[in-house]
């Protein structure tokens, strides 16, 4: 089975605030990460479901924004909580995986926006589309920091998922 990592970690206090970026962070089963606008239900898209507890995306999809775009995002910028170093996390909708100590739920991807377009660059939507990152859910809490392993649930464990380009 393939694995990768936490390469950084963001919350935001609010909607369209800067996002700050932690060494480490506490995942809250069933409603996000201590400190995030979602967590506190201030985002600018914030539903009470599932879907808006976590967001992850992969540092490959800023790094090729970058490659075939000409776009330079830090990965604050991307305003996704979680950036993961070597795993495709579009094969984590409808798996179970874990990040640190925290289980979590992929529930659909998260397609980049007019709204991250606005904050960001003209071309994030066309250089982000289908590796705009992850929706996920948290189904156990714990603690997330930057290093930690993310690896699909055992009882799922398939080699499909690791990256592949």
């Amino acid at each position: 089975m393939g694995q990768g990592s936490v390469a950084s970690i963001h919350i935001a206090p609010g909607a369209a605030t800067a996002m700050s970026t932690l060494q480490h962070v506490r995942a809250v089963a069933a409603k996000g990460l201590e400190g995030d606008r979602y967590f506190l239900g201030l985002g600018t898209f914030w539903k009470p479901q599932p879907d808006y507890e976590v967001t992850l995306i992969e540092i490959e999809a800023l790094e090729a924004l970058e490659r075939d775009y000409g776009v330079a995002l830090m990965p604050a910028e991307a305003r996704r909580n979680i950036v993961t170093r070597g795993v495709a996390l579009n094969h984590l909708v409808g798996r179970e995986f874990q990040v640190g100590e925290a289980i979590l739920r992929g529930l659909r991807l998260c397609e980049p926006c007019a709204h991250l377009e606005r904050l960001t660059h003209s071309d994030v939507i066309r250089g982000l589309t289908h590796r705009g990152g992850l929706r996920a859910q948290i189904l156990i809490g714990g603690a997330i920091k930057v290093g930690d392993r993310v690896v699909q649930v055992a009882s799922q464990a398939t080699s499909e998922w690791s990256t592949s380009g």
